[in-house]
């Protein structure tokens, strides 16, 4: 099975016929994010079969140039506060110098599926799109990856994220929580998680290639 078989599963369902009517009526109306080519770029940059370590977003960056599909991760110089404490974490995990432009494609090919609960947002107005149906369809992969026999480490960044925890009980999983890396929760247990070098561990552990968490 592929990502393409998953998701036109979904799209026989009422539900997402609706979300894709109103996120065509956004993307008609206002300027939104990411580009609508790269809406399901997460999938494509990391095939089903080659999933190994989830990481839970909230929503796309709703400013220009930032976006491109994958929960963190940027086209643009001027890194978030958010992924630049996760590059802090990535450096004091690792004890290595992380020197970062933002792109997190290399960790999606690598078996990182970095999805966002949230797919699509409007410029300028964060969670937007909360509501429209995308959380149900997250849900539904989140499911899908749960029922799953490869192992897969989910990690799981702030409130939003741990709530998924309720649905992920396959013990051929390993599930990692912390606050979230933002400037306001980053100092309340983030740093010094260690989820870099913990997920590696498990990755091994079955026989599984460990992430290159920093870019050569």
């Amino acid at each position: 099975m592929e990502w393409k078989d998953f998701i036109d599963g979904e799209r026989t369902q009422e539900y997402y016929v609706q979300l894709k009517e109103r996120v065509n009526e956004e993307y008609n109306r206002y300027l939104c994010h990411p580009d609508y080519k790269k809406i399901y770029h997460a999938f494509s940059a990391t095939p089903l079969e080659k999933v190994k370590v989830v990481i839970l977003g909230q929503d796309p960056y709703h400013e220009v140039n930032q976006a491109h599909g994958l929960a963190f991760s940027v086209l643009c110089s001027q890194i978030p506060p958010s992924l630049q404490n996760i590059y802090k974490e990535m450096e004091s995990d690792l004890g290595i110098p992380v020197h970062q432009d933002g792109n997190l494609d290399y960790l999606a090919k690598q078996g990182v599926l970095l999805l966002n609960t949230i797919l699509t947002v409007r410029n300028g107005k964060a969670l937007a799109h909360q509501g429209f149906g995308w959380e149900i369809f997250t849900d539904h992969v989140i499911r899908f990856l749960n029922t799953l026999d490869q192992p897969i480490v989910f990690i799981l960044w702030g409130s939003n994220a741990i709530s998924k925890k309720a649905i992920l009980n396959n013990p051929n999983h390993y599930i990692i929580t912390s606050p979230h890396p933002s400037p306001l929760s980053a100092y309340r247990g983030f740093f010094g998680s260690k989820p870099f070098s913990k997920t590696n561990e498990f990755l091994v552990k079955n026989h599984l290639e460990p992430i290159q968490w920093v870019k050569a």
